[in-house]
């Protein structure tokens, strides 16, 4: 059953939670995976990119949103899911991958990209200008944020009004975890307070209303806060509804909002589910999804290695290996120990950086090998057993790889499903 995004307050109110899981990824097989399984319970996808992996410019995946919306409306066509299911959003947008230039040049092209998420048919926008740029604090007061937020969302409404199709739902507010995760190991993280998230709703409210957009502000319909979930290199900090008590009587006190949940990641299902009773309804997760698909390539590869005379020993491993190293500065800053520890860092870690690394020429080649090298072949029920347990359904006949990855993926989607009530 399909549930919208601007209901998620008025059922949290009714005593009827239910959540939408925001899959933040540009990997082909997760969007597959993602579509495939919305299609399979006629539920909403949610699909989000960020300010830096989709922009005007290409971002990090080379992509614009125009882009990145034809990508995802060709997979879908694909996997058969109808366009009433789909929505598009927006993730932090704002000045930050230019928050190396002055403000002022910063924001101006921070408008062009949210003008061209609206323009490509996104519709949910996370409105994040809290970071500093040049000559700037790291961290903004909420009356800088809130002004520079107000002024995209003008950008966003023209937009909108420009482009036709159903005007846009906003998410307020930016305290979050580091994107992808932190670097280093997590024993607590404190929740946001009660009072720091009055204030960034009281705040907004009056700066959007003395911008004269009242009527954006009314389709405003969560704030990001931090529930005290995170993830590290190392290891995950799983939620404790106990701390936020105080947290959850700012829905009591403002009807019209949800929490958006970030960096929900590698919580299971008791834990979503938990959030999504406690008022945090959206749940993005990211790192997880590729975290899996990784993982199933690399039993692929070692089902190869062992089932098909002259593929090698571990080559796609090796390709990843051999192509991290030569390029480190997705990783680097954010892995540290011993080189050892580093090594395994780089393929492991929870934060999964190696995300960035699939759509290189390189990677890509390895993974053509790995599929060629057991398209169509029986692996043997031991092998998977051995390297891949949870996938033996798919031994003794024809083997499609892509099918092993989707599958993959979808277990954790599954858990997601299970969590937002609607499964």
């Amino acid at each position: 059953m399909q549930t919208h995004l601007n209901e998620l307050a008025a059922l949290r109110i009714a005593g009827r939670p239910r959540g939408i899981t925001s899959v933040c990824s540009a990997h082909p097989v997760v969007l597959r995976a993602a579509l495939r399984h919305g299609r399979q319970h006629a539920s909403t996808v949610l699909i989000e990119a960020t300010c830096n992996q989709v922009n005007h410019r290409g971002g990090y995946t080379g992509m614009t949103p125009k882009d990145f919306a034809a990508l995802v409306e060709k997979l879908a066509k694909e996997e058969g899911c109808p366009g009433h299911l789909m929505v598009l959003g927006g993730d932090h947008l704002g000045p930050n991958p230019w928050r190396d230039r002055p403000a002022e040049e910063a924001m101006a092209e921070a408008e062009k990209m949210v003008a061209a998420y609206v323009e490509a048919g996104f519709r949910k926008i996370h409105l994040d200008a809290s970071m500093g740029c040049l000559g700037e604090p790291q961290a903004l007061d909420d009356e800088t944020t809130a002004y520079r937020a107000a002024r995209l969302a003008a950008v966003a409404e023209a937009s909108a009004k420009r482009s036709g199709g159903a005007m846009p739902v906003y998410v307020l507010g930016t305290e979050v975890p580091p994107p992808g995760g932190a670097d280093h190991a997590l024993t607590a993280i404190e929740p946001t307070a009660a009072s720091a998230a009055r204030q960034t709703i009281d705040v907004h409210r009056r700066v959007f209303e003395k911008a004269g957009l009242q009527e954006a502000f009314a389709r405003a319909i969560g704030l990001v806060v931090q529930p005290g979930v995170e993830f590290g290199n190392h290891n995950v900090i799983l939620y404790d509804r106990s701390k936020i008590e105080t947290l959850q009587q700012v829905l009591t006190d403002e009807p019209q909002f949800v929490f958006e949940a970030h960096s929900t990641d590698y919580q299971g299902t008791r834990s979503l589910g938990a959030l999504v009773e406690d008022g945090f309804p959206i749940l993005k997760v990211g790192p997880e999804l590729t975290f899996v698909l990784r993982e199933a390539l690399y039993g692929l590869d070692l089902i190869a290695s062992d089932l098909v005379p002259g593929y090698g020993e571990r080559p796609l491993h090796a390709a990843m290996e051999a192509l991290m190293s030569a390029h480190p500065d997705n990783w680097n800053r954010h892995y540290h120990g011993t080189e050892g520890e580093k090594r395994w860092l780089r393929h492991y870690s929870l934060s999964d950086r190696i995300r960035y690394y699939w759509t290189s020429t390189d990677a890509q080649s390895a993974v053509e090998r790995l599929y060629d090298a057991l398209r169509g072949r029986p692996v043997p029920i031991p092998l998977f057993w051995q390297h891949m347990p949870a996938a033996q359904q798919f031994a003794e006949a024809p083997l499609d790889p892509e099918e092993v990855l989707i599958w993959r993926v979808t277990r954790s989607l599954a858990d997601y499903h299970a969590a937002c009530g609607a499964g």
